[in-house]
């Protein structure tokens, strides 16, 4: 996977934009201004996603690409490896997994917003 196809990727789901809240090297997806991705702009080799905490630890368990998140809650966030042991595929399906955690915990008023999107 490359810089270009995460990206894509990201800004395909509803309501999704991106900004450098850190710094220009660290690339931030987010819905409805909730971070759900981020990945090195320069140095594209991870993402970290939002993950349920139970799913996190069974991800970690079954995948050498699968780290508790760099810089963020280790809890509720993973660390992923690109071109590793888990397909590209899969990466795109924890990103739908983080994107759909975030939109469920969103107020109802937000909700409402994406909705009409």
């Amino acid at each position: 996977m490359n810089i270009e196809e995460f990206r894509d990727y990201c800004l395909s789901k509803k309501g999704t934009t991106e900004s450098f809240p850190f710094g220009e090297e660290t690339l931030v997806f987010k819905v409805m201004d909730k971070m759900y991705a981020l990945t090195g702009v320069e140095n594209f080799v991870s993402t970290n996603l939002k993950c349920d905490p139970e799913l996190a630890l069974d991800l970690r368990d079954r995948y050498h690409a699968v780290k508790p998140g760099f810089h963020m809650n280790k809890k509720h966030w993973n660390t992923v490896t690109f071109n590793d042991d888990a397909k590209d595929h899969e990466i795109f399906e924890w990103v739908d997994h983080s994107y759909d955690l975030v939109v469920k915990s969103l107020t109802k008023k937000l909700k409402e917003e994406l909705a009409a999107l």
